[in-house]
């Protein structure tokens, strides 16, 4: 099973690709691909045929799935490396730039 440090909720900012610097809120991760879709970046427009669901059917603006390598998670403001350390019998994450728990 593969393992990530960045989880869902987590604010990330993109520092690779067309959209370079933009800043989200992690709404997905998905494992088998090495992706994560973050909120309001990498928008895509889907037609949509109409539907129960969606009588007028059209065009519909949604977020596309990035590379989870061209995403770092930032602590204020700025993007951080994320590590792992164990504080008594609990394993948590920690930002290698300030070395404060996440």
């Amino acid at each position: 099973m593969k393992k990530f440090k960045i989880k869902s909720g987590d604010t990330v900012k993109v520092i690779a690709g067309d959209h370079k610097g933009s800043e989200g809120k992690v709404l997905q991760i998905l494992k088998d691909k090495d992706r994560v879709v973050v909120e309001g970046v990498n928008m895509v427009s889907r037609h949509t045929k109409p539907s129960a669901a969606n009588p007028q059917g059209g065009i519909v603006k949604k977020e596309a799935p990035l590379h989870i390598s061209n995403v770092a998670l930032v602590e204020n403001g700025q993007a951080v490396r994320v590590g792992y350390k164990v504080e008594g019998d609990k394993k948590v994450r920690f930002s290698k730039k300030s070395d404060k728990a996440i």
